[in-house]
């Protein structure tokens, strides 16, 4: 299965609401995605908020040149849907 980001627009915190082009809409709460030292300056909420979708890449990026795979932030909008948890076994989010 191959995602692809078509819309976000960033929330309170750290939560994006990110629509799909599977047609799926939800809420990605990407605090978990924020470690490392590529991440660190998105821990600023301001440069937080600047996130926008990449026409090329498909999904989401920041100025700083950081981005997040499109699987992973599916993962963290449905984390909960127990309709989707086999594919994300397949991927590895959860054993």
């Amino acid at each position: 299965m191959f995602l692809h980001v078509t819309g976000a627009k960033p929330l309170d915190g750290y939560r994006v609401e990110v629509c799909f082009d599977d047609g799926r809409e939800g809420i990605a709460d990407l605090r978990e995605a924020l470690e490392g030292p590529m991440f660190e300056s998105l821990k600023e909420p301001d440069m937080f908020r600047r996130l926008r979708v990449d026409e090329e890449l498909q999904t989401i990026v920041w100025p700083n040149g950081t981005d997040l795979a499109p699987e992973y932030i599916y993962y963290q909008a449905f984390r909960d849907d127990s309709e989707l948890q086999a594919t994300f076994r397949k991927w590895g989010y959860i054993s």
